[in-house]
């Protein structure tokens, strides 16, 4: 049985099947929506509960939604499956991450188009078992790298990480368990990932196993994030054209 709230809507996200595209965009914060909402045609507030906030509008001519996933895996798997029941099928994590590997700290790149992730969070352990691999889809990857070429942004394309603690990362001398993560984050360093954030393995994932696709752009740093924004808008007109032709 679905679990629905007292208006016959998705619990959390507080929306219902028609609310929103089969195109979502998906940042972690609900301010962000309203600055991506802003680069959609028509673009209409649709609902804003808890973290969750969605805006609907338009592009190519094409029902696109943004939804905010509030910060780490457990709210995104949510906001994920709730928008999945709605009749969405293609997400794109828009956001910001911190740079890894040696290659990553090319200052020259604005931030990664992220093609798998490390699955070093405690979400998507409940669906799955962690040998199944966190891989974003082909088609998404293939139309955001199109997009921040024609925008003429550098990003690269590559692994994120993907995990719970934040302050493990930045503070893991302050950790009581700091040999564990500071041998742990010298083998993604080895391991050529490109970036660090909290959310694209849930969204890859969920989508995997549900039959849908995902990939994310993110950002290296702040003063990044209007370029990795204008890049997933543009990812989504190209693969909206894309479907539109194959009929997919």
């Amino acid at each position: 049985m679905p679990f629905l709230n007292e208006e016959g809507k998705q619990y959390h996200i507080n929306c219902k099947e028609g609310d929103v595209g089969r195109y979502v965009l998906l940042p972690g914060d609900p301010f962000r929506t309203d600055v991506i909402a802003s680069m959609f045609d028509d673009a209409k507030l649709v609902a804003h509960n808890r973290e969750c906030k969605t805006w609907t509008g338009t592009l190519n001519g094409e029902k696109v939604s943004v939804t905010s996933t509030g910060m780490g895996s457990p709210s995104t798997a949510i906001v994920v499956e709730e928008l999945i029941r709605c009749g969405a099928d293609t997400f794109i994590r828009v956001g910001t991450s911190g740079r890894v590997c040696p290659a990553s700290q090319d200052m020259s790149l604005n931030g990664v188009i992220n093609t798998a992730a490390v699955r070093d969070e405690g979400t998507t352990i409940s669906y799955v078992p962690l040998a199944y691999p966190a891989v974003a889809d082909r088609h998404v990857v293939d139309a955001l790298a199109r997009a921040a070429k024609k925008l003429g942004y550098n990003f690269a394309e590559g692994i994120t990480h993907s995990k719970d603690a934040f302050y493990a990362e930045i503070e893991p001398d302050n950790m009581s368990n700091s040999d564990y993560v500071k041998s742990r984050w010298q083998a993604w360093e080895r391991s050529n990932v490109m970036c660090s954030e909290m959310e694209a393995a849930a969204i890859f994932i969920v989508s995997s196993i549900r039959n849908c696709r995902a990939s994310a752009v993110m950002a290296y740093k702040k003063v990044n994030l209007q370029a990795a924004m204008e890049t997933a808008i543009e990812g989504l007109r190209i693969l909206i054209e894309e479907d539109k032709k194959l009929g997919r």
